[in-house]
């Protein structure tokens, strides 16, 4: 395996695994919310625990919904048109998304950091570590795109999603 292979599967693991622990987290507290209401207990911080588990959870899925296609997609028409133009409208996509992904990501930092001077009502975190979240999913975006483009550009790829041979 290639140095860049291993440093993409890094990358890879690491969404796969934080979209894993968060949805975990978030089915966590969905039990104990029901299960709270059902005894008559109110559990008020799973509220809050959900939505921020959520928040993690798209955050880390979202460059890896990229990677294997499952985000909205028109390939339905893009891939009907003739010669190379699929291929070109593909790269097009991508550019696009990583591009605007890159546009966004200081602004999104400007976000997160003035959530430092805010807490969450129930559970008292600070935002900053939640808004973290909208940058995080930039960056997830920013590097599959950024992956999708090389790896068209230098012919490696063809840019049509990525699904692992597991959901082939």
């Amino acid at each position: 395996m290639r140095h860049a292979d291993k440093i993409i599967d890094l990358i890879t693991r690491v969404a796969q695994w934080g979209t894993g622990i968060s949805f975990a987290v978030l089915i966590a507290a969905v039990l104990i919310q029901v299960t709270a209401r059902l005894t008559g207990l109110s559990a008020v911080w799973t509220e809050e625990l959900t939505r921020y588990a959520l928040l993690f959870t798209i955050a880390f899925g979202a460059g890896l919904a990229f990677r294997s296609g499952d985000l909205v997609n028109v390939d339905v028409v893009c891939e009907s048109l003739p010669g190379r133009a699929p291929w070109v409208l593909r790269l097009i996509s991508a550019i696009a998304t990583g591009g605007l992904a890159l546009y966004l990501l200081p602004h999104a930092w400007r976000y997160v950091s003035i959530g430092k001077m805010q807490t969450s009502p129930a559970l008292g975190v600070r935002m900053d570590f939640i808004h973290v979240t909208v940058w995080l999913m930039l960056v997830f975006l920013l590097i599959f795109a950024a992956l999708r483009v090389l790896g068209m550009l230098t012919g490696t790829e063809d840019g049509k999603p990525f699904k692992p041979d597991e959901e082939s």
